[in-house]
C-alpha cells in the first residue's frame, strides 16, 4: 500500500484491516479481561494482530477499544505513512527512522468543527464512564481511560503547547487522577499555574490519530510543539478546534476528548493508583504512588459516534506492543558529534543499544557517555559494532558474551536521571523520602577492542544481505514470520 497518512485512528483502522491481520472480540469484560486478552496476544504471537473490542460487557455496540495497532511492523510503517508494498522490516524500520529525522513542523490549523464535536456533553450529563474505560491489570488501582492519550495544555508565560502523554484514571464520572513524572513538560505547565494559586487549564484525547500519539509520547525539548510536528510528519497541518472553554487546541479528527481544570494539589487530589507499568511492576506498590496526585474536573466530554478507545497501556516487557523500535536516540548522538552511528535499539525497556562503525580509539566511550548523558529510565547501555542488530536481543546478547571482557568492558554510572516508576526507586524507602530519584547505568562495551579489531575473529554468521535475499527468495516456501 502507498503511504497515506490517515487523520483519524478510525480510518486508520480500517485501512489496517485491509492490509494485516486482526481480529474483532465481541463481549470482553472492561474488567481485567481485555487487558490480560492484549497482553496474552503480544506475548505468544510473534507479529500480534491487531484487536478491536466491541460489545463490551455493559456496553452497547459501537462503544469500542482498540489494542496493539501498531504492534506489527506493517502496520507501524503504514500508521507513519510509509510505502509498505514489499518492504522488510529493517527497510521500514529505516524508511520510519529517516522520516522522524527529517520531520519539518508545521504549525497546526484551526477549522470551525470536526468529528470530535458530533457529541458533546456539559454539565451534570458528563459522565466518563459512558465509555468502557479498562481495568487493564488484575491489581490496578481503578479503570484507566488514558493510556494511548495525547494530553494538551499550554504554558502560561509563554505561547508554548505542550502535548504529552500521561496516564490517566478515571475516579468519578467528573473525575480524573493524572500521574505526571517530576520534570515532565506538562507537570512544570501546571506547576507555573499552581505557583499562582490557580487551576491549570488542561484538553485530554483519548484515541487520537496515531500520528499525534506518536509524537506526544516521546520527549521533545522545551518549546517544541508536538502538534507542529504531527503536522510535519504527515506532510500537512494537523486540524483543530479551538476549546470552547479552555482555548486549548483539541484535535478535531478525534474519538474523544474532554476540557477540564488541574487544580493545585493543595486544593484537591486523590490517591492514584497503583498501576502495572512499563517496567513489569505494579508503581508504588499496593498503595499506588503513595502521595495524593492531581486531578482533572472534567467540564465538557466531545465525542464522535461509534467512538475507539486506543489501549496503549503497559505491559509486560516480554510482550510486543510496538512493531517498529525507532526513536531520536540516534540524531542526539549525532548531534552531540558522534560519528558513524548506525542505529540505535532499545530491544526490552532499560536496554539501551548503540551500533557504531569504530573509527578511532575511545569512540565506543564516547557514544557510550553521550548516550548515558540524554537518556532517562535507563538502566543499560550497550554498545556494539556495525554488524549488530541494536533491536535485535539475541543478536545483542551474542555480542555481549562474545566480545566484553566483564573485568575490563563493564562500567557503572551513579546518580543518573530515573523516575518515581523505577521499582528500584520506589522501594527503597531512603530514596522514596528524599524524592531521590535517581539510579546507576551499567555500560557495557560489546564491540571488538579497537586495537585487536583487524585480529578479531572473523563472524562466519551469513552476511545480513544474502539472509534477506533468501528470505524473501523462499518465503512461499518457509513461513518466516513478519515476511
Amino acid at each position: 500500500m502507498p503511504g497515506i497518512v490517515f487523520d483519524d485512528l478510525q480510518s486508520y483502522i480500517d485501512a489496517a484491516m485491509e492490509v494485516d491481520e486482526w481480529r474483532v472480540i465481541e463481549g470482553a469484560d472492561w474488567n481485567e479481561e481485555i487487558g490480560a486478552l492484549t497482553e496474552a496476544v503480544a506475548e505468544l504471537i510473534p507479529e500480534p494482530p491487531m484487536l478491536l473490542f466491541d460489545r463490551i460487557k455493559g456496553y452497547p455496540a459501537g462503544y469500542r477499544v482498540v489494542s496493539l495497532p501498531m504492534a506489527s511492523a506493517k502496520r507501524a510503517a503504514l500508521a507513519m505513512g510509509l510505502d509498505i508494498d514489499g518492504k522488510t522490516i529493517s527497510q521500514l524500520r529505516a524508511m520510519a527512522e529517516q522520516k522522524m529525522k527529517n520531520v519539518k513542523p508545521i504549525p497546526p490549523v484551526e477549522v470551525a468543527t470536526g468529528p470530535v464535536m458530533q457529541n458533546v456533553i456539559t454539565g451534570d450529563d458528563v459522565d466518563i464512564f459512558k465509555f468502557p474505560v479498562p481495568r487493564y491489570h488484575a491489581s490496578d488501582g481503578g479503570r484507566y481511560i488514558g493510556t494511548g492519550d495525547t494530553i494538551i495544555n499550554k504554558d502560561p508565560d509563554s505561547d508554548f503547547i505542550n502535548a504529552g502523554t500521561y496516564r490517566i484514571e478515571a475516579h468519578e464520572k467528573n473525575l480524573l487522577g493524572i500521574w505526571m513524572s517530576p520534570g515532565q513538560h506538562g507537570r512544570q505547565i501546571c506547576q507555573r499555574y499552581w505557583d499562582r494559586g490557580e487551576a491549570a487549564p488542561i484538553a485530554c484525547i483519548f484515541g487520537g490519530d496515531l500520528l499525534t500519539f506518536m509524537v506526544s509520547s516521546r520527549p521533545l525539548p522545551w518549546g517544541q510543539s508536538e502538534l507542529a510536528h504531527s503536522g510535519g510528519l504527515r506532510g500537512r497541518p494537523l486540524e483543530v478546534i479551538k476549546g470552547p472553554l479552555t482555548g486549548l487546541p483539541i484535535p478535531a479528527h478525534a474519538e474523544i476528548a474532554i476540557e477540564g481544570e488541574v487544580p493545585p494539589p493543595s486544593e484537591e487530589a486523590r490517591n492514584e493508583g497503583p498501576f502495572g507499568e512499563w517496567p513489569g511492576y505494579y508503581s508504588g506498590g499496593s498503595l499506588g504512588t503513595g502521595e495524593p496526585q492531581p486531578v482533572i474536573r472534567i467540564k465538557a466530554i466531545y465525542h464522535r459516534d461509534n467512538p475507539v478507545i486506543n489501549n496503549s497501556a503497559p505491559l509486560w516487557p516480554g510482550a510486543q506492543k510496538y512493531g517498529l523500535n525507532y526513536g531520536r536516540a540516534k540524531d542526539r548522538l549525532e548531534q552531540s558529534g558522534i560519528q558513524d552511528v548506525i542505529a540505535v535499539g532499545s530491544p526490552m525497556p532499560y536496554i539501551e543499544v548503540v551500533s557504531i562503525k569504530q573509527r578511532y580509539p575511545g569512540h565506543a566511550k564516547q557514544a557510550a557517555m553521550a548516550m548515558v548523558s540524554g537518556m532517562r529510565n535507563g538502566r543499560w547501555v550497550v554498545i556494539v559494532d556495525e554488524d549488530i542488530d541494536p533491536h535485535n536481543l539475541k543478536e545483542v546478547l551474542w555480542a555481549m558474551t562474545t566480545r566484553c571482557d566483564p573485568i575490563r568492558d563493564i562500567e557503572i554510572i551513579d546518580g543518573c536521571w530515573s523516575t518515581p516508576l523505577d521499582p528500584l526507586v520506589s522501594s527503597n524507602p531512603q530514596k522514596k523520602e528524599s524524592g531521590d530519584h535517581t539510579n546507576s547505568i551499567a555500560i557495557y562495551y560489546a564491540t571488538r577492542p579497537y586495537h585487536l579489531k583487524d585480529s578479531f575473529p572473523r563472524v562466519s554468521r551469513s552476511p545480513r544481505e544474502l539472509r534477506e535475499q533468501v528470505v524473501q527468495k523462499y518465503k512461499s516456501v518457509l513461513p518466516f514470520p513478519g515476511v
